[in-house]
C-alpha cells in the first residue's frame, strides 16, 4: 500500500529551534547519511558545544551559518513506516516574512516552536496569524527547550493557555500543544519519562497520525486546461492538473468561458486510461464532442460552477521591495490564466502584532492587506477558504517580472458583472413533478446510531455577539464527545449554496429559508446542527422551527448590547454602515427583532465564552440531548 504524504512548515521566532527540530527528526528517522552526522559532530565540537548541533544539517547558505539563523526556506524530506513528509524548515526573522508565506502556502499541517524560556514572542503571534490566513487546517505549538526550564509543567501550560487565547482570534480550530526539546529529543520521536506529567502523543506520532485526506476539496470538480494535444488528427486531448473534486468517464461536464456542455469520453494518465480520477493527478481529458477548448478554460460539472467574475475582494501578502501602486497594471497569474489587472481599492493593511486594521494607500514589502481587485476578462474561481487551488493567485509586476505578491480571494461581490449577466450558461429548469424521498432508514434509528438527539440549534443575534464563536466552541466540544455534529455558518453559506443573494429583506427571507431546508436534511439524518446566523426575523426563525418537531428546535439567543458589538467589530461592519458602504445593514439601519421566548438566552457582553458554553451544554443536558 502506497504511503501518504504530509507537507508540514516549521515556524516560529528566532533561535526556537526549527532548524535543531527538523535535524533530529532527519537523524532519528535514519533519514541522514553517516558522514553527514559525522561532519555536523565535528563541526560541533570545533565551536565548543557539547550537544551535536544537529541545526547545521538544515542551514545551507553561508550567511545562515555565520549568523546562525534561517534565511531562505529549506525543504527537506524524510519517511516512516506509515508515512512520507516533505518539511519546509521557515525563517524566523520578520524581514523573511515573504519566505515564511512561500514555505507554508502548500503545508496540510504547521509546527510553530515556542521557547519555553522566553514565551510567546511577537513572531509566534505573526506565524499563528499567517497560518490562520493561508488556511492551513492543523497546527501544533511546540514548546521547545524544557529541559531549560527543569521540564516544568507549569512553564508549559502558562504558554499554552496564553496561546490558546490568542488564537480565539484566528480561524484555527485544531491545534495540540506539546511540550518538546528539540536539543534533548525528548517527545520528538518518542514520549519523554522527563516529563511524566504530558500524557500525549510524541510528536512524530502525531504526524503520522494526523488525518490529511478530509483537508482536500473532492467535491468541486475543477479542471484548469493547460494544454491541448494533438498527436494526430484522431486524437483531442485536454492536458492539466485536476485542482479540485474527482471525475469519472460518463460524466456531463460544462466548458467555461463557452458554456457548451460534453460528456467525458476519457481520462488518461501514465499511458493508461483511468476509471476515476482525484485532485492532484496530472490527467489528459478527452470529450466525446469536438468542442472549441484552450488554454486558460475550465472544465466544471453543470450543476457545480465556479464563481464567474472581473473582479473579487483578496487578501494580499506583499512579497516585493517595491511598494503596491493603486494606478499600476500588474499581471495575475491564476490556474491556468494570465490576465492583466489593477488594484481598484485598498481596504486596509493588518498589523500583525495586534491583528488591528489600518487604512493605507499603499502595501509595503512583508504587509499584508485586503484589496479590491478588477480583472480585464472574467476568471473562474471560489473562495480561497472553499478551495486553496482555485482561490490563489500570484501578482507579478509586468516591468520587472518578479513576483510582487500572493493572494487569496476572499470575498466575491454580490453585485454580478455585466459579462456574468450575458454568459450563455444553460439555465436548468424547475421540475415541477417533485415529491419527497424519505431515507429508507428512521430518524430514530440514527439517534440510536449516533447515541444522542438530533436537533437544530440556531444562534442569533447581531454582528459581534459572538455567534461564530460560541457555535465553533460547541461543534469541538461536541464533536470530542462523540456526537454527530453539523456547523452552518452566515459566510460560508453565502459563498457557495447563497451567494445569488442581496441583503434586501426579500433576499435575508430567503436565505435563512434555504439555511432551514439545508439543516432538515441533516437533522433527518441524526445530526445536531448547530446553525449561526444573523436572522433579524422572528417569522424567518418561526419557519425554521417549524420544520422539524417542536422539541427539537432550539433558538438560542446571543444578546449583547449594540455598542459592545460595534467596538468588536470584528469584521469592520460597522464602520462600513455607518459609512454608507452597506445598506440596510442589521441593528444600523435595518431592524433586529429579538426573540421573545427564546430556549436559551445568554449576555455575551457580561459573560465569558467558557461561561456561555457550560450554559448551552447544561442545557442539551437537562434535554436529554446529550449525555
Amino acid at each position: 500500500m502506497e504511503k501518504s504524504l504530509l507537507r508540514f512548515v516549521t515556524s516560529g521566532s528566532v533561535d526556537d529551534g526549527k532548524s535543531t527540530l527538523i535535524g533530529r527528526l532527519l537523524y532519528e528517522t535514519n533519514c541522514i547519511f553517516e558522514d553527514q552526522y559525522e561532519a555536523v559532530k565535528k563541526t560541533s565540537k570545533k565551536t565548543g558545544k557539547k550537544e551535536v548541533d544537529l541545526s547545521l544539517l538544515l542551514d545551507g547558505l553561508s550567511a545562515e551559518r555565520e549568523q546562525k539563523i534561517t534565511i531562505d526556506v529549506a525543504y527537506r524530506y524524510f519517511s516512516t513506516a506509515k508515512r512520507k513528509f516533505i518539511i519546509a524548515d521557515s525563517p524566523g526573522h520578520e524581514q523573511y516574512t515573504r519566505n515564511m508565506v512561500t514555505g507554508a502556502s502548500n503545508s496540510q499541517l504547521a509546527i510553530i516552536l515556542i521557547d519555553a524560556r522566553n514565551g510567546i514572542l511577537t513572531q509566534s503571534k505573526r506565524h499563528g496569524f499567517l497560518i490562520s490566513l493561508l488556511q492551513i487546517p492543523h497546527l501544533i505549538v511546540a514548546v521547545n527547550k524544557m529541559d531549560l526550564v527543569d521540564y516544568s509543567q507549569e512553564v508549559f501550560e502558562k504558554i499554552s493557555d496564553e496561546y490558546l487565547t490568542f488564537s480565539e482570534k484566528l480561524d484555527i480550530h485544531d491545534i495540540i500543544f506539546i511540550p518538546i526539546s528539540a536539543l534533548k529529543g525528548d517527545n520528538v520521536v518518542s514520549v519523554s519519562s522527563n516529563m511524566k506529567w504530558y500524557d500525549g502523543k510524541s510528536l512524530l506520532q502525531i504526524l503520522e497520525d494526523v488525518h490529511v485526506t478530509a483537508d482536500r476539496n473532492l467535491i468541486d470538480f475543477r479542471f484548469p486546461v493547460q494544454y491541448v494535444l494533438r498527436p494526430h488528427q484522431d486524437f483531442r486531448g485536454y492536458a492539466g492538473t485536476l485542482t479540485s473534486g474527482t471525475i469519472s468517464p460518463d460524466e456531463e461536464v460544462l466548458i467555461l468561458p463557452s458554456g457548451k456542455t460534453s460528456v467525458i469520453k476519457s481520462i488518461v494518465a501514465d499511458n493508461k486510461e483511468l476509471k476515476e480520477a482525484y485532485a492532484g493527478q496530472a490527467i489528459v481529458l478527452t470529450l466525446k464532442d469536438n468542442l472549441d477548448v484552450s488554454r486558460g478554460d475550465m472544465i466544471v460539472r453543470k450543476n457545480n460552477l465556479p464563481h464567474i467574475n472581473d473582479f473579487f475582494d483578496a487578501m494580499l501578502c506583499w512579497m516585493s521591495e517595491i511598494p503596491l501602486s493603486g494606478s499600476k497594471h500588474y499581471l495575475l497569474k491564476h490556474t491556468t490564466q494570465t490576465v492583466k489587472v489593477y488594484i481598484k481599492k485598498i481596504h486596509y493593511k493588518i498589523n500583525i502584532n495586534t491583528l488591528h486594521r489600518q487604512k493605507t494607500t499603499d502595501l509595503t514589502l512583508n504587509e499584508i492587506g485586503r484589496v479590491e481587485i478588477k480583472t480585464a476578462k472574467p476568471l473562474f474561481f471560489d473562495a480561497y477558504k472553499a478551495n486553496h487551488g482555485t482561490g490563489s493567485f500570484i501578482l507579478i509586476d509586468p516591468l520587472t517580472n518578479h513576483t510582487a505578491a500572493a493572494g487569496m480571494i476572499r470575498e466575491i461581490p454580490h453585485t454580478v458583472s455585466e459579462w456574468k449577466r450575458s454568459m450563455p450558461l444553460a439555465i436548468s429548469h424547475h421540475e415541477k413533478n417533485l415529491r419527497w424521498e424519505a431515507g429508507n432508514i428512521p430518524l430514530s434509528i440514527w439517534e440510536e446510531h449516533n447515541g444522542h438527539k438530533a436537533g437544530i440549534i440556531w444562534l442569533t443575534g447581531l454582528s459581534g455577539s459572538g455567534k461564530s464563536t460560541l457555535a465553533k466552541h460547541l461543534v469541538k466540544e461536541l464533536f470530542e464527545r462523540g456526537c454527530q455534529v453539523m456547523y452552518l455558518d452566515g459566510d460560508n453559506i453565502r459563498q457557495g449554496l447563497n451567494n445569488d443573494l442581496g441583503f434586501s429583506q426579500a433576499d435575508r427571507t430567503e436565505n435563512i429559508r434555504r439555511i432551514g431546508e439545508t439543516a432538515k436534511l441533516f437533522f433527518s439524518q441524526g445530526n445536531i446542527v448547530i446553525c449561526a446566523f444573523i436572522s433579524p426575523f422572528q417569522k424567518d426563525r418561526d419557519f425554521v422551527r417549524s420544520l422539524v418537531p417542536k422539541d427539537r428546535f432550539i433558538e438560542l439567543y446571543m444578546k449583547c448590547d449594540i455598542e459592545v458589538c460595534k467596538e468588536r467589530d470584528p469584521k469592520g461592519l460597522y464602520k462600513k454602515a455607518y459609512a454608507g458602504e452597506i445598506p440596510d445593514f442589521t441593528g444600523v439601519s435595518s431592524p433586529y427583532e429579538a426573540p421573545a421566548e427564546p430556549e436559551i438566552a445568554i449576555e455575551t457582553d457580561v459573560k465569558g465564552i467558557q461561561e456561555n458554553l457550560s450554559l448551552v451544554l447544561d442545557y442539551l443536558v437537562k434535554q436529554q440531548f446529550i449525555e
